[in-house]
């Protein structure tokens, strides 16, 4: 059973309302056990985000240079095309081959260095939400790390994951009762991301199967492609980064319950180490 209001939390009142929506009837009744989190304090996740926006901007950066070598050996391969190879230029092909594969190499290490910051950015807003309203979190905060590593779920469990994070992180209402905020930013960087991750699959394996000048001409368009579906997908995970963190300041300035939840923690542990 849900809250009559929100349709989101457990019921705490005898109306049928939770702690957020039934303002100071909601803090005078008995605390259900699902709002009693394991993790007791708070830490701010303002430098790890930090670290994560510099890090996605060099993903798109790197990016960006990979497209660049991409349509260079378009060119290449083109040109020796049009004339059937009869002046095929092998110094500029290699030096486009190098390019190429060093600029794949550069996306790699700078994608792997990325996600693992990202994920202990992730981790640290999960704890954190736990101690907003777990009763928001459909699933443990373990899930945090290992959905990222389940091979298809991995599509799905991580928003999942990040919408609990986003509704419990939310500003109340200056009455205490639970205020909507659109996750547009979130659901726009998980789709671009999800979509970038597709197609940077089937580019790959394209390529992989690749032997013909036109082949290669056609797959190395995919792979630009996958690019561009990559930047955009850190573009908006800048965006929802910043938000969030932003929110979860917010939320920590108003106590982890607005109401005045007692025995839990608020604005002075924020930062403070669990």
């Amino acid at each position: 059973m849900l809250c009559s209001t929100c349709r989101l939390r457990p019921p705490v009142t005898d109306d049928g309302r939770c702690l957020l929506c039934a303002g100071p009837a909601g803090a005078a009744a008995p605390m259900p056990p699902a709002f009693i989190a394991p993790q007791q304090y708070l830490r701010s996740p303002e430098g790890l985000a930090k670290a994560v926006v510099v890090l996605l901007t060099v993903v798109a950066a790197a990016d960006v240079l990979a497209v660049a070598a991409g349509q260079n050996t378009r060119r290449v391969v083109a040109a020796g095309l049009e004339d059937d190879f009869a002046t095929y230029d092998d110094a500029a092909a290699s030096l486009a081959d190098n390019l190429y594969a060093t600029a794949g190499v550069l996306q790699t290490l700078v994608s792997l260095a990325t996600g693992i910051v990202f994920i202990i950015w992730f981790r640290r807003v999960r704890l954190n939400a736990e101690v907003f309203d777990p009763s928001m979190q459909p699933m443990r905060p373990g899930w945090s790390i290992g959905a990222w590593f389940v091979p298809i779920a991995n599509l799905v469990l991580p928003r999942r994951i990040a919408g609990g994070i986003w509704t419990a992180s939310a500003q109340t209402n200056t009455d205490g009762s639970w205020r909507t905020v659109p996750a547009t930013v979130m659901n726009l960087w998980w789709g671009f991301w999800v979509l970038s991750m597709v197609a940077s699959q089937y580019a790959t394996r394209q390529s992989w199967k690749a032997e013909q000048p036109q082949e290669i001409l056609d797959t190395t368009a995919l792979v630009m492609g996958s690019d561009v579906l990559d930047i955009v997908a850190a573009v908006f995970a800048v965006l929802f980064v910043r938000r969030l963190t932003r929110m979860q300041g917010e939320r920590a300035a108003l106590g982890t319950y607005p109401l005045g939840t007692p025995g839990v923690p608020g604005r002075a542990d924020w930062g403070r180490a669990h």
